[in-house]
């Protein structure tokens, strides 16, 4: 038997990177999954409908939910704050903060009703350490981890676990998305890092996966992990 066998999942965000890492992760793990994205087409995390349309639906393949992960997130430009777009600005807050808690509230009735149910959200080491010409996606990750606690507060009592997982940099599509597609700009991001180089969507997926594996009565509330090379949110040793 799996770690996870029959647990109930929600994965937002799961066509690539992380979430799809964690996908695979839990099946391997014996769990049921149902996920969302926009590239799926199932869901939109900014849009009222479409996520109660997600959930409901989730719900019912499922029989119920016993975990979510929050992972479905972006950051849009890279620019000084006095030049920074409303547009971008206000896509990665509607997202990263919004979307997060918009979901979280429509999932809570089925998770209060889990044997033992578990909320992971993905933060950031940008919501502990700022960095420049980020504010719009720094302000998102500190607002994560803000919401995080409070959940864990409103919670007390209820058989409900809450995570935060940070990562630092993670060799993916995210820094594609930042430049609006501009793919050498996006590539450029991770390459040369010394000491092995960024971390991986898999390595991410395995902290996830040992939050979710401790006992019941155990609340892994934060995880940070970097690259070695990476020392805080813009403090990346670079090879020469």
């Amino acid at each position: 038997m799996g770690a996870l066998d029959g647990r109930r999942v929600i994965v937002t965000g799961a066509s690539s990177g992380i979430g799809a890492a964690t996908v695979r992760a839990l099946a391997d793990a014996g769990a049921r999954v149902h996920t969302g994205s926009r590239r799926e087409g199932n869901l939109d995390v900014t849009d009222a409908a479409s996520c109660r349309r997600f959930v409901d639906e989730a719900a019912s393949a499922l029989g119920g939910i016993d975990i979510l992960i929050n992972n479905a997130g972006l950051s849009r430009g890279r620019d000084p704050a006095w030049e920074s777009r409303e547009d971008d600005e206000r896509e990665v807050i509607e997202t990263n903060v919004l979307g997060l808690m918009r979901i979280t509230r429509l999932c809570l009735p089925h998770l209060v009703e889990s044997v033992s149910g578990h909320i992971v959200n993905l933060g950031s080491v940008a919501g502990i350490w700022s960095y420049p010409h980020g504010g719009s996606y720094v302000a998102s990750k500190f607002a994560v981890h803000g919401y995080t606690r409070a959940l864990r507060d409103d919670l007390q009592g209820k058989p409900v676990r809450v995570t935060n997982v940070a990562p630092g940099l993670v060799e993916t599509d995210f820094s594609k998305v930042r430049f609006h597609g501009d793919e050498e700009r996006g590539k450029a991001v991770y390459t040369d890092v010394a000491m092995g180089g960024p971390l991986h969507a898999e390595d991410v997926a395995d902290c996830i996966m040992f939050a979710l594996t401790r006992p019941p009565h155990v609340n892994v509330d934060e995880i940070v992990v970097m690259a070695l090379a990476q020392v805080s949110g813009g403090n990346i040793l670079r090879e020469s």
